[in-house]
């Protein structure tokens, strides 16, 4: 065996500024990060969700005010603001959705391999953000 062989391989700590620039993540590694990052975001917006169901199932004039917040605007906001934020946690919510059922799939059916975890988080992925689009022309006024 030549000397190249026998060595072996060194690992490091990266260094985050000259290593995570050029680092390529897998898509099942972006998943399960915006997993965490889209629960977070459905967790710190629980005031602003529940103040959107209540006003939206209150009564005729509370839906009225909660539609007017999204083409009027809110206190200093304007509405496009709110469609905005509405929009993110929209994503959120299919995100979070999309990657607990690939979660709760791989758990039940032992689905644990490196191509069906990259196929499943590709289509993961791309489920919910074609979902998004569809809920956001909705939001935007498409149709």
């Amino acid at each position: 065996m030549s000397e190249a062989a026998r060595q072996r391989p060194q690992f490091r700590n990266i260094n985050a500024l000259s290593d995570l620039p050029s680092y390529r993540l897998p898509p099942a590694g972006w998943v399960s990060i915006l997993h965490r990052v889209s629960g977070a975001l459905l967790f710190l917006s629980l005031p602003f969700l529940v103040w959107l169901f209540d006003k939206s199932v209150t009564s005729e004039i509370a839906y009225g005010r909660f539609t007017s917040a999204f083409s009027a605007g809110l206190w200093i906001f304007p509405g496009w603001l709110i469609k905005l934020v509405s929009l993110v946690l929209i994503w959120a919510y299919l995100h979070h959705l999309c990657a607990g059922v690939r979660h709760l799939y791989m758990d039940a059916a032992h689905a644990v391999s490196k191509e069906f975890g990259k196929s499943s988080a590709i289509a993961t992925l791309v489920v919910s953000l074609l979902l998004t689009v569809v809920f956001g022309a909705k939001l935007f006024g498409a149709w």
